[in-house]
């Protein structure tokens, strides 16, 4: 194990097949990283797994023991797995999908879903921690993992945690995407209530963008769509204050400046993050192709067309033209096009069967949250067994972070009373 003050960390890398269903084809490499309090380091400890949010994002990389993986270690040995494609396990970016023909890299993209990641959080379960159940913990994305994992294995938990991740159930990505716009433009509507100033900065600049051949230090041109991709920050606490500063140092002179052409650049370049460029595929559940549900609600919404004023930012939807006008995403084109019209998707939550769910299950729901939508996480708070919600608009979408400790010290209390 590796030392840190108050915390020891071990590494751990299993092979799993890249298809559970053929386990004798190709495989690939999923890490996970053991923290415990260096205190208890010896101790028999039940385990947490943490899920992450995104999809596409890697598991935390602390270097003590803070937030909510402070809270957790009191209690817990606590697991980060990097889910696969992301982080150390067979990272997927443009740089490793080797080339692979549109029809292939489709095939492969489809493994990378929920189901995948229950069935190798099930090998980690049996060769880390040698097949005790365990607890989850699922940040956002993590708890549409919870979900499907309450469908396939709920005989390997013992108590779920969920953060602003219940997913809706049977809901279609048109049905996400009615619910979420309206959500989205209502953050703008606060954002430019706190800065109405920047109501005019953000025309300019996106007036400017649409007359000038703006490039990014990579060479992409920054094109006004792709600037209004930063408001995808507005669910978060900081989310506000992110975009006005980015603005304030948007321009020297009459030209954009290289910190604001550097921040957006990082900011929207989905480099090791195409599966969250790719995040509809999370709706296909036997009910037909997503077919871009995100740009064909956006179309549908004057508010957000590119002349309106003010002009809006858009949220968490991903694009068809991300991927012709971002480099990292490029070579997912043709994929992102095959997967947007794919209409056989497996079915990743057993309706049935979380019915009559026995798992204790927690969940925080944030009531102005941005990105998972309020209302279908209290249907399937209702539609799932053993599950009681904490409603709370103390926090944003990123309350586990920003406030770990409060949030999951709550919902372990909750727990407590169910077990």
């Amino acid at each position: 194990m590796i030392a840190h003050p108050g915390v020891r960390f071990a590494d751990h890398t299993v092979t799993v097949p890249l298809d559970h269903r053929d386990p004798d084809g190709e495989t690939i490499e999923v890490f996970a990283r053991e923290v415990v309090a260096a205190d208890r380091a010896g101790d028999e400890l039940p385990w947490l797994v943490y899920l992450q949010g995104g999809p596409g994002g890697k598991s935390p990389r602390p270097l003590r023991a803070e937030s909510w993986i402070g809270r957790a270690v009191r209690t817990h040995r606590v697991l980060l797995l990097d889910q696969r494609g992301t982080g150390r396990s067979t990272p997927l970016t443009a740089n490793t999908v080797g080339g692979r023909p549109a029809k292939e890299l489709a095939d492969y993209l489809k493994l990378f879903r929920a189901d995948s990641i229950v069935a190798d959080a099930e090998v980690l379960r049996e060769r880390v921690a040698g097949g005790a159940q365990w607890d989850t913990l699922g940040q956002s994305y993590g708890g549409f993992v919870t979900m499907a994992y309450l469908s396939a294995a709920p005989q390997g938990l013992r108590t779920c945690y969920v953060t602003g991740g219940l997913p809706g159930l049977t809901a279609t990505a048109d049905e996400v995407y009615e619910r979420t716009y309206p959500r989205v433009a209502a953050k703008n509507a606060e954002f430019y209530r706190d800065f109405p100033d920047d109501r005019a900065a953000v025309r300019r600049l996106a007036d400017h963008l649409a007359s000038a051949d703006v490039r990014l230090p990579d060479g992409d041109r920054l094109t006004p769509e792709r600037l209004r991709l930063v408001g995808d920050s507005f669910g978060m606490s900081y989310g506000y204050s992110y975009v006005h500063w980015l603005l304030d140092e948007a321009w020297h002179g009459d030209q954009l400046s290289a910190t604001f052409l550097y921040e957006v650049m990082a900011h929207t370049g989905y480099v090791d993050k195409p599966l969250y460029a790719l995040q509809e595929y999370c709706y296909g559940q036997g009910n037909g192709p997503t077919g871009w549900a995100a740009a064909r609600a956006l179309d549908a919404r004057p508010e957000f067309a590119a002349d309106a004023d003010p002009l809006l930012f858009t949220g968490e939807m991903m694009f068809p033209w991300m991927f012709e006008q971002i480099a990292a995403l490029r070579p997912f084109a043709g994929a992102a096009d095959i997967l947007a019209e794919t209409p056989d998707w497996s079915v990743l939550y057993d309706v049935s069967r979380l019915a009559s769910n026995e798992v204790p299950v927690v969940a925080a729901v944030y009531a102005d949250d941005m990105y998972v939508d309020a209302g279908l996480s209290l249907e399937t708070a209702a539609a799932v067994g053993n599950v009681r919600t904490w409603v709370t608009n103390e926090h944003e979408h990123d309350g586990l972070r920003t406030s770990g400790d409060a949030v999951l010290g709550h919902l372990m209390e909750m727990a407590s009373g169910l077990r």
